[in-house]
């Protein structure tokens, strides 16, 4: 499963383009985030291998997947990378979360209208970011939630594979304690249901508690991990 959510997060946030470089895959994201943009393991470690590679600034590295992503992290950090941005991936089976939203309150779209760049500004999903959505695996969708007839929150959501990969999920601040996250998972999680997916997923950063408690009273469940390692200057 955990190969399967990888191969699913990158389809539905994908680099530009990437290339092989051994058992590496260096990914350029075009400034869409670390997310499209670290190198990963995608074959067997070795100390050569990464000696060959050259110089590279940053790494994504999944967690307890096999031993060479381990004999990788270890490797990194005796070379003084530092761990940036630690998350978690989160599923569920979509029939548990998926619940119809009434049209007005949740339409969903595609592509994004300038009211959602608008509000995706706010959260620094800014155009480079929106790039990445329109290289995204169909189907995909952009959905926005209205409150009180006004713009209350934004999400995306893209489809590989039977999972469904939730994105960018932002709740305007006058709107927030209100529900409006939940009811925005719930109604992408029945868009996707209906457009082929059985499993809801999405990635979080380990230290966003608020976030996580959502998706886990949702009944989501953490399945996987990874970090980055990056050097800087």
């Amino acid at each position: 499963m955990s190969a399967a959510l990888f191969a699913a997060l990158e389809a539905s946030w994908p680099p530009v383009s990437s290339e092989a470089a051994g058992p590496f895959r260096r990914r350029d994201g075009a400034g869409g985030g670390k997310r499209t943009s670290a190198t990963v393991l995608e074959g067997a470690y070795s100390d050569a291998a990464l000696d060959a590679l050259g110089p590279d600034p940053l790494f994504q590295i999944r967690l307890g997947a096999d031993a060479d992503q381990d004999a990788l992290d270890h490797a990194l950090e005796a070379r003084g990378y530092h761990i940036v941005d630690p998350t978690v991936l989160m599923t569920a089976p979509i029939d548990t979360i998926a619940e119809k939203p009434k049209p007005i309150t949740l339409p969903t779209i595609w592509p994004p209208l300038a009211i959602h760049r608008r509000i995706w500004e706010a959260a620094q999903v800014g155009p480079a970011r929106i790039a990445v959505m329109h290289r995204a695996a169909d189907p995909k969708t952009a959905a926005i939630a209205r409150i009180r007839d006004k713009p209350a929150g934004v999400g995306f959501v893209s489809v590989h594979e039977g999972i469904a990969m939730l994105h960018a999920l932002y709740v305007e601040p006058p709107f927030r304690r209100e529900g409006v996250g939940r009811d925005m998972v719930r109604g992408l999680a029945w868009w996707a249901e209906q457009n082929g997916a059985q499993t809801f997923a999405l990635a979080v950063v380990a230290a966003n508690a608020g976030a996580r408690a959502l998706y886990n009273d949702l009944g989501m469940s953490e399945v996987a991990a990874y970090h980055y390692r990056e050097k800087t200057p």
